[in-house]
């Protein structure tokens, strides 16, 4: 037996909302019993885009990630279902039965994803389901990860160490959306947006771009050292929120530079100019 999972890679999603068009395409307007009924063309997000901008001008970072039902091993949907309404399947599927759902909306507050909906014409909670009905017919994967342009979006059995999704699990890390939930999500993530540090570096005396000067950042007990590239920027990606490092830079001939930062948001340390030694 299959055991699905999903990989969403945030790095490559350029937030074209094909995936979300794609569950649109096949859900709304269409019955798909005993798996779910039509989804309404406006309110429900089954495949939910999150867009974050990050930093200040002129260094601003936009990320796009992909939100669908999570799949959770230890589904809290079931747990408050009243009559199996919600069910785990052998192969993980999480569903909503939509004849035994009928009235309980308490489900959609049982999500701390906030992924479940209420259909108020069907008086029914509505969700991602991963397009079970097409998985029964021997689809290889859900309508939103077949439309993904990008290759962002990557599904398959996580079970079988030959599938796609596995060797992406075993060469990269990844993470759940919310960690501390703790439900055992099957959609993992990839290069979720963090903290990041950067800025440019300016030869004083020559007002010209410092190119491979070094640039380190110390603190939480690492040290990790780059070098400015062709136009003088640096930055430093994947850090941690709310934590205290100090930025050196330093260039031979050049008085050296140290900043106290704290990564409570994105920062851009804008130009840092270096002063020639005498």
């Amino acid at each position: 037996m299959s055991r699905y999972g999903m990989v969403v890679d945030v790095t490559r999603c350029n937030g074209c909302y094909n995936c979300f068009i794609a569950c649109k395409d096949e859900y709304c307007g269409n019955d798909h019993l005993p798996y779910s009924i039509s989804q309404p063309m406006t309110g429900q997000f089954w495949m939910k885009i999150l867009e974050k901008e990050r930093g200040r001008y002129p260094k601003i970072k936009v990320a796009y990630t992909a939100v669908p039902c999570m799949h959770c091993e230890d589904p809290t949907c079931v747990e408050a279902s009243q009559d199996g309404a919600v069910y785990q399947r052998d192969d993980g599927v999480v569903l909503i039965d939509p004849a035994k759902a009928v009235g309980q909306r308490e489900l959609v507050s049982a999500c701390p994803y906030r992924v479940i909906y209420w259909n108020e014409a069907s008086q029914v909670p509505q969700k991602c389901t991963l397009c079970a009905h097409l998985l029964d017919q021997g689809w290889k994967e859900p309508r939103c990860v077949e439309a993904c342009p990008t290759g962002a979006l990557v599904f398959g059995d996580t079970d079988d160490p030959e599938s796609e999704i596995s060797k992406v699990l075993a060469s990269h890390e990844t993470e759940a959306l919310c960690p501390g939930y703790g439900l055992g999500e099957k959609v993992r993530y990839i290069g979720l947006p963090k903290r990041f540090v950067a800025g440019s570096v300016v030869l004083g005396d020559t007002d010209e771009c410092a190119v491979d000067v070094g640039v380190t950042l110390e603190g939480g007990g690492a040290t990790t050292t780059v070098l400015t590239d062709s136009f003088g920027d640096f930055e430093f990606e994947g850090l941690p929120a709310d934590q205290h490092y100090e930025v050196r830079v330093s260039a031979a001939g050049y008085q050296g530079q140290e900043f106290a930062v704290r990564t409570n948001v994105d920062l851009y340390l804008g130009d840092i100019i270096l002063v020639k030694t005498a």
